[in-house]
């Protein structure tokens, strides 16, 4: 909407341009902090009358293959969820307010926003309404696969004419290999295990949503400087150009979590369900993938990393020798189990992810 308003303008915007910075058209920086404040503010507003609506509609079922977990739970049964709804209806409205609607890279993070989201209100509404546990496995992850497969065949084709775009970089040196066509499928596998790995972590009061502010956060930071030729050639880092403009995807959406946060901290009023937990998972695979970025993916989002890793490792252990590697997945259960107040294991997972994020930022320039 601003960017298009200053189309409408263009003696303006000539002058503006004189006094922007990277490939944006006028003012990223003043864009992402207006993004983040929109969406912030959308979410909070949005947040009772959403709560409210989910509360005669949508209720939390306690109901894992775990009865001393569901015991641990049990005073969760009946909170409002689903509430992503407002998520990402403040990210939306955040990004056509601030973002430039003609950047592909806006447009990829649009599309995987709303495609993400329903896919989950699906299965939210599947695992509420009826007594399945939701979309079948396998046409969840057919239709994860085909979502991404248009993402990465558009990026794919965004960037095969762009130095190191379908290169896969080392975060230390300069080590790089080019993937050529296998980066579609590299594509897949980044947008559909960022997704399930957030998916897989929101399970206690604040845990995803605050991890994911930090994280997002790190992925803001390094979209604008990917889009910075100077700050871009400084870190040593690709330059990507117009991928600065996905900034304000995420910066829209730091700011939906944080608005969303204020509602799900413990004791929570409303879980953002796969609604919420699938796309934005999705947004920060696209970003790491529209930077260049996948390996410091892994240790900005090293607690969803472990998360998951610890399921695929219980699920793996327990197959091979008939015991549980840790006593439930995913990790954060595990210490549940072992009588830790879920507040605490919130609060140390956010200093981890904080840590984690500022650590990723800081080695851009150990090259």
């Amino acid at each position: 909407m601003f960017i298009w308003l200053l189309h409408s303008f263009a003696p303006l915007l000539k002058q503006l341009e004189l006094y922007s910075s990277g490939d944006s058209h006028v003012f990223l920086t003043a864009r992402i902090a207006l993004a983040s404040v929109s969406s912030f503010t959308m979410a909070i507003l949005l947040g009772p009358i959403a709560i409210l609506w989910l509360k005669k509609r949508f209720r939390e079922r306690v109901n894992s293959d775990s009865e001393r977990l569901n015991q641990i739970q049990a005073g969760k049964k009946a909170t409002p969820t689903m509430g992503g709804i407002f998520v990402i209806g403040a990210v939306v409205l955040g990004v056509l307010l601030w973002g430039d609607l003609n950047n592909p890279y806006v447009q990829y993070g649009l599309a995987i926003t709303i495609g993400f989201a329903v896919l989950g209100a699906v299965d939210d509404w599947i695992k509420l309404s009826t007594k399945r546990n939701g979309m079948a496995i396998k046409s969840k992850l057919i239709v994860q696969v085909i979502l991404a497969i248009a993402i990465g065949w558009g990026l794919y084709l965004e960037h095969q004419d762009t130095r190191h775009g379908l290169d896969l970089m080392w975060p230390i040196g300069s080590a790089s290999v080019c993937l050529g066509g296998w980066f579609v499928i590299w594509s897949i596998l980044v947008l559909v295990g960022s997704s399930n790995a957030v998916n897989l972590t929101d399970g206690l009061d604040g845990l995803a949503s605050g991890c994911m502010i930090f994280a997002g956060s790190a992925f803001t930071a390094l979209t604008y400087l990917a889009g910075h030729r100077i700050m871009a050639d400084y870190l040593s880092i690709p330059y990507m150009p117009g991928s600065g403009e996905l900034s304000i995807v995420m910066g829209a959406l730091v700011g939906a979590m944080l608005g969303f946060l204020w509602f799900n901290c413990y004791p929570a009023q409303v879980f953002m369900g796969d609604t919420g937990s699938l796309p934005i998972g999705g947004l920060l695979g696209l970003a790491a993938l529209a930077t260049r970025q996948e390996f410091l993916l892994v240790l900005v989002g090293g607690v969803f990393v472990l998360e998951t890793l610890s399921v695929i490792l219980q699920v793996g252990w327990f197959r091979v020798t008939g015991n549980r590697l840790i006593a439930c997945s995913p990790l954060h259960n595990h210490f549940l189990f072992k009588g830790q107040h879920e507040l605490k294991i919130v609060v140390r997972f956010w200093i981890g992810s904080a840590l984690l994020a500022l650590i990723a930022v800081a080695s851009l320039k150990i090259r």
